[in-house]
């Protein structure tokens, strides 16, 4: 299996993970009457399932996210590109000419 899919696949399993703990705090603190709603009502369950995947798939999106940009170089090579060339800034000379007395 190719690199790149494995850190997806893994990536998503976390985010789900992470969102049946989201959802178990949630119903275990009992916010804004939630735990009441999702247990207590007839159908409930639909909505405690909606409420896990769509955090699901937000937090996969994130976890792999952070996970592309952990894949980064680290910056000890040089740059790759066309632009091989280092950019100094040389701060220029500049003359102030003095005027004379202000008057209103």
């Amino acid at each position: 299996m190719p690199k790149l899919i494995r850190l997806y696949i893994v990536s998503v399993l976390i985010g789900f993970a992470i969102s049946g703990l989201f959802l178990g705090l949630i119903l275990a603190l009992d916010v804004v009457g939630l735990r009441r709603l999702v247990l207590d009502t007839q159908g409930g369950w639909i909505a405690g399932f909606l409420f896990f995947v769509s955090n699901g798939v937000v937090f996969a999106g994130v976890q792999f996210a952070i996970a592309v940009m952990n894949l980064a170089e680290d910056g000890t090579e040089p740059p790759r590109g066309g632009l091989r060339q280092r950019l100094f800034f040389v701060p220029a000379k500049a003359t102030a000419m003095a005027r004379g007395p202000h008057r209103p």
